[in-house]
């Protein structure tokens, strides 16, 4: 396992001095050995240019939320995430890597809910490298394996939840986005951990039934939705019903028996859950007639 190792290499401008001044000397001893001509003086001035230039090389800008992470001759040597103009051995190598926060939307996944039905969902990843050791040298290709990973934990998150809830304390794809957020969160960090990658956020961008049962799926809903409104219109029936024959029981308007009290009855629930207006009928002779 690698762990990130953060270090904090030479200041960089320093160095470009230095080697600068080892660069200008060079040039100097080179032509002062040449008028004298002594040799020794030309190749030591060369190798002190070669010196100057080699080191040039191990200067590097990091820049704000980047990464660069140093290995040298085949080892990990650490990661420099501060800002700025920095020196290292001219030998190392160097590899960015970003340290920003990213997001992706995968594809629309067809896949199967709890209920064995059909459906096609999305989701919006928001994530970020917080290992940079871990995301370079655990896995090949650490976008890719975030991408791939995300998707293969929302087809076990959208196979594990029904798309619809028909019970009072069912979790749903469609009714509860929060949670099922949540749960699908937890489960791509759980397989990115080993990327050294974090997951900021994660939600369904795209829900709906498969197109091939779409229309049976929305005829179902409907009919669901009308018997919860009957439902509703039924209840609130009875209690009017039950509210009106206590208003002239109480308050003695008429005395009604047991058959008279039924007819009633039935008459108002008609009146009251018909989905079309009654016509009423006026009797003009005796309750009774």
């Amino acid at each position: 396992m690698f762990k990130e190792r953060v270090v904090r290499p030479a200041p960089g401008l320093a160095m470009i001095v230095v080697f600068l001044l080892l660069i200008g000397a060079a040039i100097w001893l080179v032509a002062r050995s040449a008028e004298t001509e002594r040799p020794a003086g030309i190749v030591a001035g060369v190798l002190l240019f070669l010196v100057g230039a080699i080191g040039l090389g191990g200067i590097f800008i990091v820049n704000p939320n980047e990464a660069k992470v140093l290995t040298l001759f085949g080892r990990y040597a650490g990661s420099v995430k501060e800002a700025g103009l920095w020196f290292v051995n001219p030998f190392t190598a160097k590899r960015k890597i970003s340290l920003r926060v990213r997001n992706f939307e995968t594809a629309k996944l067809k896949v199967n809910d709890s209920h064995g039905n059909p459906i096609d969902i999305g989701t919006v990843i928001v994530w970020q490298v917080v290992d940079t050791a871990e995301a370079l040298f655990q896995v090949d290709d650490y976008e890719n394996y975030v991408k791939v990973q995300s998707e293969a934990a929302l087809r076990g998150l959208a196979s594990s939840y029904p798309y619809d809830a028909h019970g009072p304390d069912d979790v749903s794809l469609s009714v509860h986005p929060a949670e099922v957020s949540k749960t699908l969160q937890v489960q791509v960090q759980e397989r990115l951990a080993k990327a050294g990658v974090e997951v900021l956020e994660t939600r369904i961008s795209h829900l709906a039934y498969a197109q091939e049962i779409a229309q049976s799926m929305l005829q179902r809903q409907q009919a669901a939705a009308i018997i919860a409104a009957r439902q509703k219109i039924v209840e609130g029936a009875v209690g009017m019903v039950e509210t009106a024959l206590g208003m002239l029981s109480e308050r003695r308007i008429v005395q009604l028996d047991d058959e008279r009290r039924a007819a009633m009855v039935s008459n108002l629930l008609v009146v009251l859950c018909s989905e079309r207006a009654t016509q009423p009928i006026v009797n003009t002779g005796t309750l009774y007639s």
